[in-house]
C-alpha cells in the first residue's frame, strides 16, 4: 500500500469515528452533557499526555502554554469546548439531523470566513455554492419557524475554531493537547461540583457502574484516537483530498439521526438538505479544479 493510499484509509477511519460518535453519546443520555464535556476533556488530556510522553515532546507542549500563543490556545479551547458541548447536547436531546447540519455547512462557513477576514478570493462556483447554503438556511427558518441555531452555532465555532488554528504554530495533535490542558482545570471543578453535590442532583456518574464509568474515559481515546489519524493523513494526502473525505462525518451523522434515532425528516429538510449537498459539490468541484491549475503551474528555477 502506498503512503497516499495509507492517508486516504486513515482519513477514512478517522471520519468514520466522527460520524459514528454519536452513536456513543447517545448511549450515555442518561449523563447531563455538562459531565460528559468534563470527562471527555479530562480524559483526552490523559491520552494526549500518554502519546507526548512516548513521543518525547512534552516539553513542547509546555514552550506552547508559556509562548506567545497562549492567548490563541486559550480562544481555541473556548471554541471546541463550546462545540463539543452543543454536539453532545444536539445529540443527547435528539437534534442530531441539526448537528449534521452544522458540519456539513461548516466548510462554507469557513469560506466566508475567509473571504471577510483574509480577504482571500472566491471563485464563482464557490460564491453559488454559499448562497445555496444560505438559501438552505433560509428555507429551514421559515419551514421549521425557527432558525437552526444548532447546525449555526456548531458550523460558527468549529469555522471560528479553524481559524485560530490557522494562527498556532503547533500541530494538530499538540494544539489540542494544549487546549484540554487549559480546559482541565475546569472540567475538574465542574466534576468536584457534580459529584459533591454542591450543584444539586444525587452525584456523578462515574463510578456508578462500570460500564458507564469505561464509557467517559474512553471518550479520551475518541477524541484523540481519530485526530491522530487525522494528522497522519495530511501528511500523506493532498488537502483537497482530505476535504472531500471529511464530508463522510456529517453523511454518517446524518444517516445515525435518521436510521438508529429515528428523529424525523421534514419537507423542509428533504428540501434543505439536497441543496446543502449540491453546495458542497459545487464547491468541492472548485477546490479541485484550483488544485489542479495550481499543481499545473511550472516550478520556478
Amino acid at each position: 500500500m502506498t503512503e497516499a493510499a495509507k492517508g486516504v484509509l486513515a482519513m477514512v477511519v478517522a471520519c468514520t469515528v466522527w460520524g459514528l460518535s454519536g452513536i456513543y453519546f447517545k448511549a450515555i443520555a442518561h449523563v447531563p452533557p455538562l459531565e460528559v464535556l468534563a470527562h471527555r476533556t479530562l480524559w483526552s488530556l490523559v491520552f494526549f499526555l500518554a502519546v507526548l510522553a512516548v513521543q518525547g515532546r512534552l516539553l513542547l507542549l509546555a514552550r506552547l502554554l508559556c509562548g506567545r500563543s497562549l492567548a490563541m490556545v486559550a480562544f481555541a479551547a473556548a471554541m471546541v469546548s463550546a462545540n463539543w458541548f452543543v454536539f453532545i447536547w444536539s445529540i443527547q436531546s435528539g437534534h442530531a439531523i441539526e448537528a449534521s447540519l452544522g458540519y456539513f455547512i461548516f466548510p462554507l462557513v469557513a469560506v466566508i470566513f475567509g473571504r471577510v477576514l483574509f480577504r482571500e478570493d472566491l471563485a464563482g462556483a464557490q460564491w453559488a455554492a454559499v448562497a445555496m447554503a444560505a438559501l438552505a438556511v433560509v428555507i429551514l427558518t421559515v419551514g421549521l419557524g425557527a432558525a437552526p441555531w444548532i447546525a449555526l452555532c456548531l458550523a460558527t465555532t468549529f469555522g471560528t475554531y479553524g481559524l485560530l488554528k490557522r494562527q498556532i504554530e503547533a500541530g494538530p495533535l499538540l494544539s489540542v493537547a494544549g487546549e484540554v490542558s487549559l480546559l482541565t482545570p475546569i472540567a475538574l471543578y465542574s466534576l468536584w461540583s457534580i459529584h459533591t453535590g454542591r450543584w444539586g442532583g444525587d452525584g456523578g456518574a462515574f463510578g456508578q457502574n462500570w460500564h458507564v464509568t469505561l464509557m467517559l474515559a474512553f471518550s479520551g481515546v475518541l477524541t484523540g484516537g481519530p485526530l491522530m489519524l487525522f494528522s497522519y493523513a495530511t501528511k500523506r494526502v493532498r488537502l483537497a483530498t482530505v476535504g472531500l473525505v471529511q464530508y463522510l462525518n456529517p453523511t454518517l451523522q446524518f444517516a445515525a439521526a435518521v436510521l438508529v434515532f429515528a428523529e424525523p425528516v421534514t419537507r423542509w429538510h428533504m428540501i434543505a438538505f439536497p441543496l446543502i449537498w449540491l453546495a458542497l459539490g459545487l464547491y468541492s468541484l472548485a477546490v479541485l479544479r484550483s488544485e489542479r491549475r495550481r499543481r499545473a503551474l511550472p516550478v520556478a528555477g
